[in-house]
């Protein structure tokens, strides 16, 4: 089954999540062909890609099903999390539209904040999801945008948006009142975009992400001590208690007094 559709029509690639029954999660298979999707992207003679969903959502994030099964991600995948850039789009040197058609979660929140443009259904909702399956919460995502901290703040402890209200804070560019009104609007920006001198178009782009905040290596390091500070089965829990629907049971720390002997910013 394909999980991912493409289609080119002239200089703008369309890519959609097809995995309307779970909304569109990332799984294995989902995962595997959304990499290869972008890969063509990355190298035909598209210039302008516009991401969606097909059905309720957008993109759900984690397949935690599928996980509470095979294991916590590890390796390559956890760290790719922890940057931000799921899936290496911040390295394509051609612009993303993020037309957002539902539930926007974890790592669906990603694919949205690491797009260049977004446009949104009005009843869409929004989740950095990463306070709920890891040791740490997702501090970077409100700080990289350029949030304030408040809303930094809610955006880490996994508290949900609407579309409206990102909108207001300036992390959506267009909210629509319709699905019918969305690739619309998004095909509108991809055809302004494509109407600018190429050189402009590729640098814009080149420049806007250059100008994205990051942490400083004091910061980073404290966060990657932090992601490390307390118990490893808790990631487990949370995700077996999501696919057996009920309420987690977690440890905390392997040792209570451990709690007390967290890292501290700028520790050897």
């Amino acid at each position: 089954m394909a999980f991912i559709e493409t289609e080119q029509n002239g200089e703008v690639f369309v890519i959609r999540l097809n995995r309307p029954e779970r909304l569109n999660a990332l799984g294995v298979e989902l995962d595997q062909q959304l990499r290869a999707a972008l890969r063509d992207f990355a190298t035909n003679s598209a210039e302008v890609a516009i991401l969606t969903g097909t059905g309720r959502g957008f993109c759900a994030g984690e397949d935690l099903k599928e996980t509470a099964v095979r294991g916590v991600p590890t390796g390559d995948a956890v760290d790719a999390v922890h940057a931000g850039d799921l899936y290496g789009m911040l390295e394509i040197e051609k612009p993303f539209i993020a037309a957002v058609n539902g539930f926007a979660m974890g790592g669906g929140f990603m694919l949205v904040a690491n797009s260049d443009l977004r446009v949104s259904v009005s009843d869409a909702v929004f989740e950095v999801s990463e306070a709920k399956r890891w040791l740490l919460g997702g501090v970077t995502h409100g700080h990289s945008a350029g949030l304030p901290m408040a809303v930094t703040a809610e955006m880490a402890f996994g508290l949900r948006f609407d579309a409206e209200r990102l909108h207001q804070l300036g992390f959506i560019n267009r909210v629509v009142p319709t699905v019918d009104d969305l690739m619309g609007t998004a095909h509108a920006m991809a055809d302004h975009l494509l109407s600018l001198p190429p050189a402009a178009r590729v640098n814009t782009t080149r420049m806007l992400r250059a100008m994205r905040p990051r942490l400083d290596s004091r910061l980073a390091a404290f966060a990657d001590a932090l992601r490390e500070h307390g118990a490893a089965s808790d990631l487990v829990e949370s995700r077996r208690a999501f696919a057996e629907k009920r309420p987690p049971v977690y440890r905390g720390w392997d040792d209570p007094a451990d709690r007390a002997r967290g890292p501290v910013l700028g520790g050897g």
